[in-house]
């Protein structure tokens, strides 16, 4: 079977699409398409077998460096198998983990399933109906298993914080992780995947909206400000804050698992301004 080199396992909406789009860029670096198999971590995706995952790298040239980037595999208990998928297929590759401020992270993964339709209500309420917010933001309980399975050694933490800062830095610390010198931040790639519109997308979305002719269509028999105003409708006109409630309660919850993170990753000070709002 074969089995990529490196991967970065996560975390949702902490700039792991940019971070792929960078390493994929880069000469001696294969990227699969789709850049997010998810194949260890999905059970339908799972099924395709073995030959139909392997087959995603045979575009990679010899000496390559074969990369995916699912960020899938840090989402206990969501995908309870991710793991015991991965030591089964015999593959021992390094892992790329970027972590963002828990909160931060929260409000960006609920606005993209708000805007997916996945999640109706207000953020307070999400936070309190749907778990998988609270636990895709807790960096610790994530990585331990990773920790675990594969040891420390394996996995390069990150911070997106850092990577907006000094992307470039951080680069060449990814660079001196896998093995490959001179890595070049191309500006011009810019972010990728970024929830900066947010529209709410709803069935029939992508034939009414994302299609060329419908797009033509409607520009031409719609008025603009006709159009302007039904988008408003389906726009988050900001991004939305959590009550100082419900936010103080999370700082407890990710403040305890971010001495779980700081107990792994003793050396990288970076951890400690992720909760600078708070204290671990």
């Amino acid at each position: 079977m074969t089995v990529p080199d490196v991967i970065i396992i996560g975390a949702m909406k902490c700039a792991t699409s940019t971070l792929a789009a960078q390493l994929g860029a880069q000469d001696g670096v294969f990227l699969t398409q789709p850049k997010e198999p998810n194949f260890f971590s999905d059970d339908d995706i799972y099924a395709k077998g073995a030959e139909w995952y392997g087959a995603l790298f045979e575009g990679a040239g010899a000496g390559d460096i074969k990369l995916e980037a699912s960020t899938h595999y840090s989402k206990r208990p969501t995908y309870p198998h991710t793991i015991a998928r991965l030591q089964a297929s015999g593959a021992r590759p390094k892992l790329i983990y970027i972590v963002r401020d828990p909160v931060d992270r929260l409000v960006s993964h609920y606005i993209h399933e708000w805007t997916q339709g996945v999640i109706p209500c207000g953020l307070d309420e999400a936070v309190q109906s749907f778990p998988e917010l609270i636990e895709y933001s807790l960096y610790g309980k994530q990585i331990t298993p990773w920790i675990d399975a594969f040891g420390a050694d394996a996995i390069l933490l990150l911070t997106m914080e850092d990577m907006t800062k000094d992307p470039q830095v951080v680069l060449s610390r990814v660079g001196s992780f896998i093995g490959h010198d001179n890595l070049e931040w191309f500006t011009t790639l810019g972010r990728v995947n970024a929830s900066s519109e947010r529209i709410k997308r709803f069935p029939f979305h992508r034939i009414l909206f994302d299609n060329k002719i419908a797009q033509t269509l409607r520009r031409s028999l719609v008025p603009k400000s006709l159009r302007d105003a039904l988008k408003a409708k389906r726009q988050m006109q900001a991004r939305p804050v959590l009550s100082a409630e419900i936010q103080a309660g999370l700082r407890d919850i990710f403040a305890a698992d971010g001495r779980i993170l700081a107990g792994h990753f003793p050396r990288e000070t970076a951890i400690e301004d992720l909760y600078s709002k708070g204290s671990i």
